[in-house]
């Protein structure tokens, strides 16, 4: 399938701020389930923009405005062709021990260690301990099962966490948005020490009523290492596998690697941030050649000044 996708975030700050500084992973990713045919970057005020991988291949935009400025305007474009998802059911039969020793040949480690968002707490404790989660069956089953569990013990309700929520927050109230969910399967299955990461992108929606009340935000799901399939998508939020609809933009440990915005300003300001994503079927272009993977007018910034006074904010993913 392919689709177009039209993100569009601004931020206005009161007073004026200077030295934006800002870093941004909004082009879908070209791997073996989907081609970015076509990606654009609008920025204003005008910014010379430059382009960098990270190192899980995720692709970053980096830009800075030196002047004063009252608001930052991004819209990122893209034209992205999605493969239908190989069938899952393939590692229905693969083992615990076909796990294992795929994690021992391979580098995954990073992927089955907490991180910010996605660690062991008193209250994942609890609910590991409501889902009965212990390594049986197979990884496949036990993967599924823990998506059915938290579609059905938690409530979806947009806005009920922040950004920088932690773990805890969800787990309290049983409640989040998609972010929260990826987070929580994330961490049940580090703990079963099957390799697992958090993944940035958008959901298309065929339903009008659908794609109308997420046209604000951007979407997060989870993939999983299983023998004989390598890295498997699941959907929490929606307890359904990766396919046709996620587009996928980038991977990490969690949300904190792989936010579509953040940045540095000076000044004093308030921001205020607003959000628009729009996601539809689209035709194929006469060229159907990938967009550039990477092209670097000068080596990525090296880590931020300690001296800028506030941070942008960051947009939740909360489809």
């Amino acid at each position: 399938m392919i689709y177009s996708v039209r993100h569009i975030t601004k931020f206005r700050y009161k007073p004026a701020v200077r030295e934006s500084v800002m870093e941004v992973r909004m082009q879908p990713r070209s791997d073996e389930g989907q081609r970015c045919l076509s990606f654009s970057l609008d920025v204003r005020p005008a910014a010379a923009v430059m382009q960098y991988r990270d190192f899980l291949g995720n692709i970053v935009h980096h830009f800075d405005i030196a002047g004063s400025h009252a608001e930052l305007r991004l819209k990122a474009q893209a034209l992205v062709d999605v493969l239908p998802a190989p069938n899952a059911f393939v590692a229905a039969e693969r083992t615990w021990d076909d796990l294992d020793q795929m994690v021992a040949t391979g580098d995954y480690w990073e992927m089955m260690l907490p991180s910010a968002f996605a660690h062991s707490t008193p209250l994942l404790e609890k609910l590991a301990s409501e889902m009965k989660l212990e390594r049986r069956g197979t990884p496949l089953e036990l993967l599924l099962e823990i998506s059915q569990g938290i579609h059905d013990k938690f409530a979806y309700v947009p806005n009920s966490t922040g950004v920088d929520s932690p773990i805890d927050d969800a787990l309290r109230e049983r409640k989040g948005v998609c972010q929260d969910f990826a987070h929580i399967m994330i961490a049940l299955a580090r703990t079963l020490r099957i390799p697992c990461r958090y993944v940035s992108g958008y959901l298309f929606h065929a339903d009008p009523i659908k794609a109308a009340a997420a046209e604000g935000a951007s979407h997060a799901w989870v993939e999983a290492l299983l023998p004989g399939l390598g890295w498997t998508e699941f959907d929490p939020t929606n307890n359904v596998l990766g396919g046709e609809s996620h587009i996928r933009v980038a991977v990490g440990r969690d949300y904190a690697e792989v936010p579509p915005t953040r940045g540095v300003f000076k000044g004093g300001a308030e921001s205020e941030l607003s959000v628009s994503v729009t996601v539809a079927l689209a035709d194929a272009p006469a060229n159907e050649d990938m967009a550039p993977a990477m092209t670097v007018r000068r080596a990525p910034p090296p880590s931020l000044a300690e001296n800028f006074q506030a941070q942008q904010e960051q947009e939740q993913q909360q489809q």
